[in-house]
């Protein structure tokens, strides 16, 4: 596209050059050959010098001098009906100025669309009378052999000028075409600086996202092994303190909360490095669930029941996680807060969805209401509604005072292999 352009600004230069050259070289040839050729008066040869000098002025004034006056119809117009009476007189006076009649053709091309063609057989005209011989050679030549003469010039003449016209017409819409195209080009750049201005806010965004989404997993890991194992430690090394105080014996205490110590860090290297509770490596996620129960019953001495209804069958990873994550933050919350006897926990297998259920017989609270004391601050149900959120699941919590809690989540029965739900 560059290459045109540069193709199209040489061809105007060229044009340009082609206006100012030809007028001042044609009237001083023709000068030159009519003093030399014919010697006429001097009154005759000083009016040739005279018109020939006022007409390099008009066409220096019009043209050379100011040239966009030629983009004014009726300037233009002016201009070219003196410059006509200019070159008339002069082949009036001298038939070789004949070859300045050429100028008439080459600024034709100033005029309006609809006077060029009137222009270029006034200047056949002039053409004609010229080559006959002048004024004088209509008084020898016959005006049929004058008039064929003038047609043979108004058909050379117009067929250069009417393909020149063209050519003109084909130029200035190329140079339209390749404007419109410069102005798409730099559309589109600046729609592709947008778009890479956008695609880095897009980058940042989601660099930004996934910085929060790994916190926010980092933080419920961080709640479900280390925190609540901490407490599961403090809590034993609580008993063996009592224990001693009242001189029993606290060794089961203790290697309780030295075992829930091992445990919190071995599952605190793996949240690190995101791979999947220990639990469930080696079992089904109701073993899991059995053995978690199992171990919290004996730590807090609580009854615990597991139940499995539906058919059970391996689910991905990811939901398989988020179900033992959830019963274990209930189960943390049952040991804290509700001063229960007996928890319930339910798997069910559907078609679509895998469903956990937490209940127990426990004191209860108001859900609209935050409980007090709670050491995370309130962060456990907030991390299991996240948890199951990101899974596209569901979770639900039902509770009064006085009357127990059922936490229920609900995920969607994704198979072991398939791709993992979007958050």
């Amino acid at each position: 596209m560059a290459q045109h352009a540069d193709g199209i600004d040489t061809w105007e230069r060229r044009e340009r050059i082609g206006l100012a050259f030809v007028p001042y070289a044609t009237l001083t040839i023709s000068t030159v050959l009519a003093l030399l050729v014919d010697h006429g008066s001097a009154g005759r040869d000083l009016a040739m010098v005279g018109l020939t000098a006022a007409a390099h002025g008009w066409i220096a004034w019009m043209v050379t001098l100011h040239p966009r006056w030629r983009e004014r119809a009726r300037l233009a117009a002016c201009y070219y009906l003196v410059l006509l009476g200019l070159l008339g007189s002069l082949v009036a006076l001298n038939p070789m100025y004949g070859f300045a009649v050429l100028t008439g053709y080459v600024h034709a091309f100033l005029l309006p669309r609809a006077w060029r063609i009137p222009g270029v057989v006034a200047t056949a005209a002039l053409a004609a009378l010229s080559q006959v011989g002048g004024v004088h050679g209509l008084h020898t030549t016959s005006v049929p052999v004058y008039l064929l003469v003038f047609a043979v010039n108004a058909m050379i003449a117009g067929t250069f000028c009417f393909f020149g016209w063209r050519g003109d017409e084909e130029s200035q819409r190329r140079k339209a075409v390749i404007g419109e195209l410069g102005e798409a080009n730099a559309r589109l750049e600046a729609m592709m600086r947008e778009n890479a201005e956008l695609h880095a806010r897009l980058l940042a965004q989601a660099r930004a996202a996934g910085v929060h989404d790994e916190r926010q997993r980092m933080a419920g890991e961080i709640h479900d092994t280390v925190a609540q194992g901490l407490a599961g430690v403090v809590a034993q090394l609580q008993a063996a303190r009592r224990a001693h105080e009242r001189g029993g014996d606290g060794s089961r205490h203790l290697a309780l909360a030295e075992e829930m110590a091992r445990g919190s860090l071995t599952e605190a290297r793996r949240s690190v490095h995101a791979l999947r509770p220990r639990q469930l490596e080696d079992a089904a996620l109701p073993a899991a669930l059995a053995e978690i129960a199992a171990r919290w019953s004996e730590a807090h001495r609580i009854a615990a029941e597991v139940r499995t209804t539906g058919a059970a069958r391996p689910m991905h990873p990811e939901v398989e996680g988020t179900l033992l994550r959830t019963a274990q933050e209930a189960l943390a919350n049952v040991a804290k807060h509700a001063a229960a006897s007996r928890v319930t926990v339910t798997l069910a297998y559907r078609d679509d969805q895998v469903a956990l259920d937490v209940r127990d017989d426990g004191a209860g609270f108001a859900p609209d209401r935050p409980r007090g004391g709670d050491e995370s601050g309130g962060y456990g149900l907030a991390a299991m509604h996240r948890r199951v959120a990101r899974v596209a699941g569901t979770l639900a919590v039902e509770s009064a005072p006085g009357a127990g809690t059922a936490v229920r989540a609900s995920v969607p029965a994704i198979p072991a292999g398939d791709l993992a739900p979007g958050p």
